[in-house]
């Protein structure tokens, strides 16, 4: 078990005093730009949005309705004829993560069709709903008496992603069929428990989250207060009569073991730990309660400081898919759940918006860009469960799974990719993800048209233009990120070898333009007008990553690192025994683009030593050779491959040349 964290950290302390003094007037730094408001036209993000929409929505919704029994249930259900429950107690939580997606698609993309067979699944599953609001395929059908009555068996987990859907699809279609099969699902539960003042713990967060999007789509406080109630449920006791606390792995496993306001430090189920975090959250936020912030604040150091991958990964354990102690990162064995990475980017953008730092959206991308995207082939039909950051040839993306919670979800993310861009207050406006795509963004003083021209990920040229604008002058922010000042994340778990001199150059109107920094964004205050246009430059020069000493898997190792994304050697199954190579003090790297290498890259490359069998076999030899690295999430697209992010190094004074960069 972990030791139990005594330190008290200067950020920590100045976070809680940003709170105290907002208290007063609300905890909310500022609001997402909805993902229906921002239209996405990006050379990298376009791509995958298409291919979600095209490929893997098409993947999961015959999976789900064709090979696999999930809409079969609901069918069932509706017919009343006493037949059986087919697949898992969960099953139903992939229909409704399925339709979440398609809600998104149905914005991005929009297609008659697409919607025709969304209002068809919404149909069988209101027909499955009984009287009472209940919606569980699995109770339903295997004994209606025993419901309520296992806090694993995912009841509330399912109603959760049930809601998002919900909210999702009213957002996007107008249509509130499916949000009123959600408002009389959660009516139950409130009327089943809160109002009888019964306790319960769900045994997989989810609902919490999901019970304040409802909240702020109807506007009825009963679902955050319900939310609030389902917080407030942990940690005294009231888990004992669930399947979990049989285990080896106890409450902790479920965040169970303390209230939610006392947890300081990581534990269990990483998935689990993300949704309750990203619920506790938004209570917080919109109950305006500064001691959930002080906790999450607390379990946010303790994941990025030392329980963090460098690709943003999380949970480094496939027995219990989640966390062991601190610094435990092994690396071929590292279990990483893609949808792990998917709650890190939701709950460092809940973090984000209430505290206005910056220092969330640099792990929130760098969980997108690697951590997350790993879990989808270029293709859109494969996906991993887990992503190693080390192969020895033997692992591979998968066409589908027995618990199928990771395709749709990677599917929803790609597809909600609009909600994490941009953000605003009354007077302000955020741009936090660098990402090509236009949208128009209400302020008190008017609204303001922007469009975001880049290439990001592959360049680091950022134009922002106001295409027009009401609102008179007003602060603008633009992040940062970390990696652009020479900090690869938060805390001192990870740093580079070196210090990059590059400068990052922000103008306005082809002129420097004076700026202020606040929490990782540079603030630009003017009397905007149609026409200008904010230009940012981020050099992206090839970084080397060192860990720290006490992640025993990477001494004497180095990551390779370009703006936000992470690098990694793959070698191919024909290429023979695994090549053995030393990356050296003051290696020089180079990079180029290559438009027909795995749907478009930058590749870094490098002369190292490599150590090669003598010709007679009895010992080795050193030659130079080169390598070639590639972006982590598009590994394994080629067929059977080894493949490592860490890589041996000589590293005791590491000053790098400048690379040969095309930016």
């Amino acid at each position: 078990m972990k030791a139990k964290i005594t330190a008290f950290s200067a950020f920590t302390a100045a976070v809680l005093l940003t709170v105290s003094a907002r208290a007063q007037q609300g905890l909310v730094k500022m609001t997402p730009v909805n993902f229906s408001q921002v239209q996405i036209n990006d050379a990298f993000w376009s791509p995958r949005i298409n291919t979600v929409t095209t490929v893997t929505i098409p993947v999961c919704i015959n999976q789900t309705e064709v090979i696999t029994p999930r809409i079969r249930n609901f069918e069932k259900v509706a017919r009343k004829q006493g037949e059986k429950h087919e697949g898992i107690y969960y099953d139903d939580s992939d229909v409704y993560k399925a339709l979440e997606a398609i809600a998104y698609s149905l914005k991005n993309h929009p297609d008659p069709k697409l919607e025709a067979k969304a209002d068809e699944w919404i149909d069988k599953i209101a027909a499955a709903q009984l009287p009472d609001g209940y919606l569980n395929t699995y109770y339903t059908l295997s004994g209606i008496d025993k419901r309520w009555t296992d806090m694993e068996k995912h009841e509330d987990y399912n109603a959760g992603h049930l809601i998002e859907a919900a909210v999702a699809y009213y957002n996007t279609t107008g249509k509130r069929k499916l949000l009123d099969v959600a408002m009389r699902v959660a009516d139950n539960i409130d009327a089943t428990f809160k109002q009888k003042d019964l306790h319960w713990v769900s045994g997989h967060e989810e609902i919490e989250l999901a019970l304040v999007k409802l909240y702020k789509a109807t506007g009825k406080s009963k679902y955050l207060d319900l939310a609030d109630w389902y917080l407030q449920q942990r940690g005294h006791g009231y888990g004992k009569g669930a399947i979990w606390t049989n285990s080896d792995m106890g409450e902790k496993y479920c965040q169970d073991d303390v209230p939610v306001k006392d947890q300081k430090q990581i534990e269990g189920h990483a998935v689990r730990a993300m949704y309750l975090y990203t619920g506790a959250a938004d209570v917080g936020a919109a109950k305006n309660d500064p001691g959930y912030l002080t906790s999450m604040n607390h379990v946010w150091e303790d994941v990025v400081f030392r329980n963090m991958y460098i690709t943003g990964g999380i949970g480094s354990s496939g027995s219990n898919e989640g966390f062991t102690t601190d610094f435990d990162l092994p690396n071929s064995s590292a279990y990483c759940e893609t949808c792990a990475s998917v709650g890190m980017v939701i709950w460092n953008e809940r973090m984000n918006l209430l505290t206005g730092n910056a220092k969330y959206v640099d792990i929130l991308e760098k969980s997108l860009y690697n951590g997350a995207l790993d879990g989808l082939s270029l293709s859109g039909d494969r996906f991993f469960y887990g992503n190693p950051l080390a192969s020895a040839n033997n692992y591979q993306r998968s066409e589908w799974f027995g618990t199928a919670c990771c395709p749709s979800n990677i599917a929803r993310l790609v597809e909600s990719l609009g909600d994490y861009i941009y953000a605003s207050s009354a007077n302000d406006i955020w741009v936090n993800l660098f990402v090509g795509s236009s949208t128009t963004i209400p302020l008190k003083n008017g609204k303001v048209e922007l469009k975001q021209e880049t290439g990001y990920p592959w360049n680091g040229q950022i134009k922002l233009t106001i295409g027009s604008s009401s609102a008179g002058k007003f602060p603008l922010h633009v992040r940062i990120p970390g990696w652009a000042n020479n900090n690869p994340a938060s805390g001192t778990t990870y740093r580079f070898t070196d210090k990059s001199d590059s400068t990052v150059n922000l103008s306005l109107n082809g002129k420097p333009v004076k700026y202020t920094l606040d929490n990782g964004y540079a603030v630009i205050s003017s009397n905007w007008k149609k026409g200008d246009v904010l230009t940012l430059n981020l050099p992206m020069p090839v970084r080397m990553v060192a860990a720290t000493d006490s992640i025993r898997a990477n001494r004497n190792k180095v990551a390779l690192q370009r703006g936000p994304l992470i690098y990694c050697v793959e070698q191919l199954n024909d290429a023979g025994t695994k090549q053995s190579f030393i990356i050296p003090d003051n290696v020089a790297f180079s990079t180029s683009f290559n438009k027909d290498l795995l749907n478009g890259i930058v590749t870094i490359k490098a002369n190292v030593p490599v150590i090669k069998p003598s010709e007679d076999g009895k010992s080795v030899k050193t030659e130079q050779g080169e390598i070639t690295a590639i972006p982590y999430y598009s590994w394994a697209n080629r067929g059977h491959s080894q493949m490592d992010v860490w890589l041996p190094a000589k590293v005791s004074a590491v000053s790098l040349k400048a690379s040969k960069d095309d930016n």
